[in-house]
């Protein structure tokens, strides 16, 4: 693992080991804003409150008495590739590694909100993990705050899972032990770690994590919006060769990589010389709803030295195309358009 921060711990997959469609947990990056809380499984209860009928208190073991359910899903921090961005941009300086696909296992959130009787009135769905700290620059809140999102109430009750188990096994510390949000589709920091607490709430959220940072502009007709991160944006990265790798001249050599988006992936194109022209990518596996998909392209490296620009752009299967270019209105976050991967022909 690259490690990007060490205290709090934020670490980065090594992006050329990608192999097969699920990372391994060793593997799978590690994003902290605060250190790894310490947390005593005798003693550790999901509170639910807030809008609902009835409060709730679970252990994780009764948790784990209802009805499980494992999926597939792509996390990608908000913040992967920003290194990337030109002028250098503030923030962890990920470059691709912070992206991952695992299989996890848990109970569907709309079970447990079920459980408790959400009001009619309720709008979101706010989620609290065990993590906590000061905030380093301003505009900042003073004293210690969770990390805390929240979520639209329709999509709290579609396919958000509230996992226990990460690969088969219970997660580790780092990935949010015992319990952490799993939202598909949508950007890592919806999908909060060490989970404690669940309030329904009748107005919107406008948290720290949730306004102040992890936002982006919208541009409407009475001007920009500030609005919360959400859905992960249509996107192809190259995992080999690596940037500024070294390559033989006139040889024959596999490009490959893996796609994402809040649907599923349509095709990849590459292009192997900087934008000038591009060529479809041949996608591996099936497609699965939220997960990425890997893809792989062919390519004769040029006869005599010279430097290569590799680019690959995807299109979604709603009919969304990877930009050109970084979108400004989403300041360091949201990093989707073409990534160049810069190659030395020997």
């Amino acid at each position: 693992m690259i490690v990007r921060e060490k205290d709090p711990e934020n670490l980065e997959m090594q992006f050329a080991q990608l192999e097969g469609a699920i990372t391994s947990t060793e593997q799978f990056y590690v994003r902290s804003h605060f250190s790894v809380p310490e947390i005593d499984l005798r003693k550790w209860r999901l509170k639910i409150e807030g809008a609902v009928a009835r409060e709730q208190d679970f252990t994780c073991e009764e948790l784990r008495k209802f009805p499980a359910r494992t999926i597939e899903a792509t996390l990608e921090c908000a913040g992967n590739s920003r290194i990337f961005l030109v002028p250098k941009a503030k923030g962890v300086q990920w470059e691709l590694g912070a992206v991952g696909n695992a299989e996890w296992t848990g109970v569907p959130l709309q079970t447990v909100l079920q459980e408790a009787g959400v009001a009619q009135s309720a709008v979101e769905v706010i989620l609290e993990g065990a993590d906590h700290g000061s905030i380093a620059e301003p505009p900042r809140p003073a004293g210690e705050i969770n990390f805390t999102r929240s979520l639209p109430l329709e999509k709290a009750m579609d396919d958000v899972l509230l996992a226990y188990e990460m690969n088969g096994q219970p997660l580790t510390p780092a990935h949010g032990f015992p319990l952490r949000a799993i939202v598909p589709g949508w950007y890592g920091v919806a999908s909060i770690k060490w989970l404690q607490r669940i309030v329904v709430t009748e107005k919107p959220f406008v948290g720290y994590f949730q306004s102040v940072d992890y936002g982006y502009w919208q541009p409407t007709d009475d001007g920009p919006v500030l609005r919360p991160l959400q859905e992960m944006q249509v996107k192809a990265e190259i995992a080999r060769p690596t940037l500024h790798e070294t390559l033989p001249a006139n040889a024959n050599y596999l490009i490959g990589g893996a796609a994402w988006s809040a649907a599923e992936i349509a095709g990849v194109e590459v292009s192997t010389d900087g934008g000038a022209a591009w060529k479809n990518a041949t996608l591996l596996g099936a497609s699965k709803p939220n997960a990425w998909r890997l893809w792989e392209f062919p390519w004769t490296t040029p006869e005599g030295p010279c430097r290569r620009t590799l680019l690959a752009r995807a299109i979604d299967s709603l009919g969304r195309r990877q930009p050109e270019k970084h979108d400004q209105n989403r300041g360091s976050y949201m990093i989707n358009h073409w990534l160049p991967i810069e190659v030395e022909i020997r």
